[in-house]
């Protein structure tokens, strides 16, 4: 593992790096615009003086033959007619030429193609060209100064930058199952206050995914353990009747046989607990929640009417679509609804209904049943209420399946009192659109 020091280095020397590189290719850019820019206007004023010749002399030649001098002395320019070999001939171009130390931009255009004959004119650029030095100079000597300056500033700002992240390994390696303390996002930075809610958020869900684990394991071997005792306890006081008669065997069999029952029911439910965290793993994939919704509701009201039961539902917004595991979500609908079915009479209803609130899309399942014990956590392993013939493992595969969405699951009486509220309340983040 690397040490603070060498990850600050790391760190360091990356960040002078990209800074370096972003210099450097600005100064690059901006000596070659400077550059270009220079030799285009020597290019254009060298154009020029060769269109006045051609507008002012009929025959070029003759006029240099006769009035070289007086067109060196009055435009500044050398114009002469130069001879090129055939390999030679280019359309007209310009160089950059140097005699007796001195630069000279020089301009070829053709003159005469039969004889291979370019009109040459060139002007002394030495003082430009010394302007373009000084800028290259002064360039370089800006990066010099720059990189010094970003030396230290990279320095003292890698510090800031580790800073926060320094103090959130330090609290982070001090955590473990047992102690997973919430990390004070008022000890940080602002900016790095939404990775220090998101690390908490994942923490409460491993906390609570470490709590309600351990409660599975205790209660599967608490469940388990019960049957097994009748067993063997009506087995025993079988044995040890002196004059055991066929019922009597018929009646521990009968007892075993019940027990045995229970105990498979345990572990079908613990299978479909295993079944349920393996659907944490299914793609998600975007959803119009809204239609899914829609489809689900006219299932279980079909299901409502063959137990003569009531179901409705009332959905908002019209279209919501979201980036969401599909089969999760069906195993919290199918939960909410079978109980709320499970426990609401025939003459009263149930009803499913989505809104928003506060960018989050809360979907509720109303029911006009005996409500619930609000002293107890419904949602942990193997609780469940007097009048259930279940394992009371199915909100806390609900409760298992909302962490692995990041949703929220509620269960509350109505403030009526004549039901509950089973509420699933999804995040806000990856919502795409209404």
């Amino acid at each position: 593992m690397l040490s603070k020091k060498s990850i600050r280095t790391s760190f360091l020397i990356k960040l002078i790096i990209a800074l370096l590189a972003l210099i450097l290719s600005f100064s690059v850019v901006l000596y070659s615009y400077i550059t270009y820019g220079v030799d285009r206007e020597l290019k254009s004023s060298l154009m020029k003086q060769a269109e006045y010749l051609f507008a002012t002399y009929p025959d070029v030649k003759q006029a240099l033959e006769k009035n070289g001098d007086i067109l060196k002395k009055t435009l500044n320019i050398n114009a002469k007619i130069v001879y090129l070999p055939k390999a030679q001939y280019r359309p007209t171009y310009m160089r950059q030429v140097e005699l007796n130390n001195k630069q000279y931009a020089q301009i070829l255009l053709p003159y005469d193609f039969l004889r291979q004959t370019y009109l040459s004119i060139s002007a002394d650029v030495t003082e430009q060209k010394r302007m373009q030095q000084k800028v290259y100079n002064a360039i370089v000597l800006i990066n010099l100064l720059g990189m010094v300056i970003i030396i230290f500033y990279a320095y003292f700002l890698s510090g800031m930058l580790i800073a926060p992240i320094r103090i959130l390994t330090d609290k982070l390696s001090k955590r473990n199952e047992h102690m997973m303390d919430h990390i004070k996002s008022q000890d940080l930075p602002l900016e790095f206050e939404p990775l220090a809610d998101s690390i908490n958020t994942l923490m409460s869900r491993i906390q609570n995914f470490v709590k309600y684990k351990k409660e599975l394991f205790i209660g599967s071997a608490h469940e388990l353990k019960t049957p097994l005792a009748v067993m063997k306890t009506k087995t025993q006081v079988t044995l040890l009747k002196r004059n055991t008669t066929e019922q009597d065997l018929r009646d521990a069999l009968t007892q075993n046989v019940t027990s045995i029952d229970e105990m498979n029911k345990i572990v079908s439910s613990i299978l479909e607990f295993g079944r349920a965290e393996g659907a944490q793993f299914e793609t998600p994939k975007d959803i119009d929640i809204i239609d899914f919704l829609r489809t689900k509701a006219n299932d279980y009201k079909i299901l409502a009417d063959s137990n003569n039961q009531k179901f409705s539902y009332n959905l908002k917004p019209k279209h919501f679509t979201i980036h969401i595991q599909p089969m999760l979500l069906t195993q919290i609908l199918q939960n909410f609804v079978q109980n709320a079915l499970k426990f609401t009479p025939n003459d009263k209803k149930v009803e499913l209904r989505s809104y928003i609130s506060d960018g989050h899309l809360i979907v509720e399942v109303i029911d006009e049943g005996v409500g619930i014990d609000d002293s107890r956590d419904l949602f942990a392993p193997f609780v469940r209420t007097k009048s259930s013939d279940g394992v009371g493992l199915g909100l806390f595969l609900v409760k298992s399946a909302a962490d692995g969405m990041g949703a929220k699951v509620q269960l509350v009486n109505r403030s009526d009192k004549s039901g509950t509220i089973a509420r699933l309340t999804l995040p806000k983040y990856p919502f795409c659109k209404i």
